[in-house]
């Protein structure tokens, strides 16, 4: 009888462990740090003090304000860039080393990246994100904190800093009914992620391909399935959001993941 009980015990946990798994986020990965050190690059600004300017870009984001990102970000140069990867990574910089235009004692400021600077090859000079150049084209009210607007072009220091965003990561679903193409953003942590996976509660893991910045494809027909997902940031930290999207979803709607890294 004693043994009859405790294997019902057992069976009773590992139900409930199976249950709670199926319904509650999981995190795996490291809590590895950020690369903390600070190097050389220079900044400008584009656009004006509204950050119009600044919406979208290559990254695949589209209202920087109602996304979250607001007016905090930069376009990086292409040895920045990395064909996309870092976007959603977030970085401190300072104005240093130019007494004329840094602003004393303006400190640092944090921006997320979110656009591409594009290399000029027509040029032979001010050719600053062309390679191997390392810099920022800001925003220009995050510019204007560090120096002032007329000094066109600063020295900086940066670092990689992780991203601190509120509410959960989000997901928007677009596509057509055989293909499925979902923005990620509002991510933090890292920020920049390295892979995605969606499980349809009629599919098991697909694994999805980047199509360009933030943007991940799968060709599978998801449509009338709620959605799950499991993604993981440049630390290795993977983060599973089960049942995010529920199965009446249409195309064009954002999701929040109700959690974040």
């Amino acid at each position: 009888m004693a043994r009859s009980n405790i294997l019902g015990t057992v069976v009773i946990f590992l139900a409930s462990l199976v249950v709670a798994m199926a319904y509650r986020p999981l995190t795996i990965g490291t809590d590895a740090s950020v690369d903390g050190k600070w190097y050389d690059a220079h900044a400008t600004f584009y656009g004006d003090m509204t950050g119009r300017e600044t919406m979208q870009g290559a990254c695949g984001y589209g209202n920087l304000f109602e996304q979250g990102y607001g007016l905090e970000t930069a376009a990086l140069s292409t040895a920045l860039f990395n064909n996309g990867l870092t976007c959603g990574a977030c970085f401190e910089i300072m104005c240093v080393n130019d007494p004329q235009w840094c602003i004393r004692n303006a400190g640092t400021i944090k921006i997320t990246a979110t656009n591409f600077c594009p290399p000029d090859y027509t040029k032979t000079k001010d050719i600053w994100c062309n390679p191997p150049q390392k810099h920022f084209d800001l925003s220009m009210p995050m510019f204007v904190k560090l120096a002032n607007y007329k000094a066109g072009i600063i020295p900086i220091k940066y670092r990689r800093v992780l991203c601190n965003k509120k509410g959960g990561v989000r997901f928007q679903v677009n596509g057509n009914p055989y293909w499925t193409l979902v923005l990620l953003f509002n991510v933090g942590g890292a920020g920049d992620i390295i892979d995605v996976k969606v499980k349809g509660s009629q599919t098991g893991w697909l694994q999805m391909n980047r199509n360009w910045g933030v943007n991940w494809q799968v060709g599978n027909v998801l449509t009338g399935q709620s959605l799950s997902f499991r993604v993981t940031t440049s630390d290795h930290k993977t983060l599973w959001f089960n049942n995010v999207v529920p199965a009446n979803w249409k195309f064009g709607q954002t999701h929040d993941g109700k959690l974040n890294f």
